[in-house]
């Protein structure tokens, strides 16, 4: 069963943090602060999770995150 990926960033327009489906124009989930974001990503993502990839808001990747953590495919340290 293949992992859904999201990705988390910042809208400039809208100066709103989105979660969005990889292929997907639509917001699943807005959060007004990077932090709520972060907090809230376990829950938006709901009991199937997935991989997000987060972004800085010069729209670099920050990190990677999987939820739940036992899905996550790589097996590294770090």
């Amino acid at each position: 069963m293949a992992i859904e990926k999201f990705t988390l960033h910042k809208d400039i327009k809208t100066e709103k943090w989105r979660l969005e489906q990889e292929g997907s124009d639509r917001a699943k989930r807005t959060f007004e602060t990077k932090q709520e974001a972060l907090s809230g990503l376990k829950t938006a993502l709901g009991s199937n999770g997935g991989s997000v990839s987060i972004r800085k808001v010069d729209n670099t990747i920050q990190e990677e995150r999987t939820y739940p953590r036992s899905s996550d495919p790589k097996k590294s340290k770090g």
